[in-house]
């Protein structure tokens, strides 16, 4: 599985920006997105199953955060909200091949390159 994550870049606090990550389209059983800063640990953002039946969200973006699916193109987003200082990160997409839906790294296989978001106050 190859992902390959794009959209990040520079936008205002209360903006919204949308990242998205073509996959190459095998079949995997769940997708998420993490995040990560200089000197912290990669953290989790969202996550969803293949079928979209199943959503997790950390709670520091619940609500202003959705990821989806877009079978058609297999491609997953991250539709991002109201955005603030704090979410500026280095967000990656995951893909996992079995399994439920997680929120750790070391339950993902394939990962993609990164994104750099930069949230301006």
């Amino acid at each position: 599985v190859q992902l390959q994550a794009s959209g990040g870049g520079l936008v205002q606090a209360g903006g919204s920006l949308r990242l998205s990550c073509a996959d190459s389209g095998q079949i995997v059983s769940r997708v998420a997105w993490f995040r990560q800063t200089p000197g912290k640990e990669r953290e989790f953002v969202a996550a969803m199953s293949w079928r979209g039946d199943r959503l997790k969200y950390a709670d520091a973006v619940k609500g202003r955060f959705r990821i989806s699916r877009d079978n058609r193109d297999n491609t997953v987003y991250l539709q991002m909200n109201s955005l603030k200082p704090e979410d500026t990160a280095v967000y990656y997409c995951a893909a996992g091949r079995w399994g439920p839906v997680s929120d750790k790294t070391s339950e993902y296989e394939y990962w993609g390159q990164g994104t750099l978001v930069t949230v301006s106050s």
